[in-house]
């Protein structure tokens, strides 16, 4: 563990919190060095939600690498990037008669949040996005403005705009019904909040 912290950035989160040195995982566990089992409730944030090492999905990968497979193309065309764009096709959009084009944003939530913001922005014509008390949404410029943590908020080192803050769901406490409440300020031309180019919310909190 020494190694960690006399080569390792100071721009650490989770592992402060939980200082083990873990050696393996499968499915929803993690396992350290001594072979204690730990539920895996981080999942990448979000990113493992079949688990550590699904067996099929090991198999093909492994598969895949073997065969030479592309590992990085940037936004060049691959045999790889065409068949999972026809599966998706096939099994998710045409099922649902959804006439979508797809946006390969990067390989972080931020990426995703950052693109989503420019494009709401700019279809609507409209610059501030309402976000939500308590909602976690990246670490870039745009995601830390649209996140309620004052602590990483003030990472940015400038002022963060765009944002206009509601109480998420039960923030007030049972008797409020915020669902209602954003409707009566977005509904309200006097409420002094103009109608945002979107909302951006964490579904999961706690």
């Amino acid at each position: 563990m020494k190694i960690f912290e006399e080569l390792e950035s100071e721009v650490r989160s989770y592992a402060r919190n939980f200082p083990r040195l873990f050696k393996r995982a499968q499915g929803e566990f993690l396992y350290d060095e001594d072979e204690n089992e730990y539920i895996d409730f981080l999942a990448g944030a979000g990113a493992l939600n079949y688990g550590h090492n699904h067996p099929i999905m090991r198999t093909k990968l492994i598969e895949y690498i073997e065969s030479g497979g592309i590992t990085h193309s940037l936004d060049l065309h691959t045999n790889a990037k065409m068949e999972f764009m026809e599966a998706f096709r096939e099994k998710i959009l045409r099922p649902r008669d959804m006439d979508y084009t797809m946006m390969f944003t990067g390989p972080t939530g931020t990426n995703a949040v950052e693109a989503s913001l420019k494009m709401a922005r700019k279809l609507k014509k409209r610059s501030h996005v309402i976000s939500f008390t308590n909602g976690w949404h990246g670490q870039t410029l745009g995601s830390l403005s649209m996140t309620a943590n004052s602590h990483h908020r003030d990472g940015a080192g400038i002022a963060l705009t765009g944002a206009h803050r509601m109480p998420y769901d039960g923030y007030l406490g049972e008797q409020l019904n915020t669902i209602e409440y954003l409707d009566k300020v977005l509904t309200d031309t006097s409420s002094g909040v103009d109608l945002p180019a979107a909302c951006i919310v964490e579904t999961i909190q706690g």
